[in-house]
């Protein structure tokens, strides 16, 4: 028998997700249609304090249902299995993009590209969550105007 070396590729993340925002970077950003620099400009100069009000507008609802969702979560269960699961998720996934986006903030008023990549991953995470509950309609919808608006601004952050 001969002995043979086999090397083995595993996927790495990284790897992973620079070919999907290549991908997304290549339909979004350059075969789409250009967005007016002047809208551009204004989405990346007021961006940043929009993301911060929707995000200030939201604490308290996000925190009223994290509050409601531990006194409730198992409640959700008894109704079915994919109801409290599907509660659970739903959770979960508003924490993580809730937690890139103020991650993003800083960044983006500096005009960073870091602040586009927390960005990027949250619409991603959003796109995922989508995905996972079913909702066809926000996956393409909400997943196709996050990425058009992300890729076209993307330019003015370094």
């Amino acid at each position: 028998m001969k002995n043979e070396n086999k090397t083995q590729t595993t996927p790495d993340v990284k790897n992973i997700f620079s070919q999907i925002e290549s991908t997304l970077e290549l339909y979004f950003g350059q075969k789409a249609p250009a967005m007016p620099v002047n809208i551009k400009e204004a989405l990346v100069k007021y961006s940043p304090y929009i993301t911060l009000i929707v995000m200030i507008l939201a604490l308290p609802v996000i925190l009223a249902i994290f509050g409601l969702g531990a006194m409730m979560s198992p409640f959700a269960y008894l109704g079915s299995y994919r109801a409290g699961i599907n509660f659970s998720l739903t959770s979960i996934f508003a924490l993580a993009v809730i937690i890139m986006q103020g991650l993003a903030l800083p960044a983006l008023f500096k005009r960073q590209i870091s602040g586009w990549k927390f960005m990027y991953y949250a619409a991603l995470i959003q796109v995922v969550e989508n995905l996972i509950n079913f909702d066809l309609g926000s996956l393409i919808i909400s997943g196709a105007i996050s990425f058009y608006i992300l890729f076209q601004i993307k330019s003015y952050y370094k």
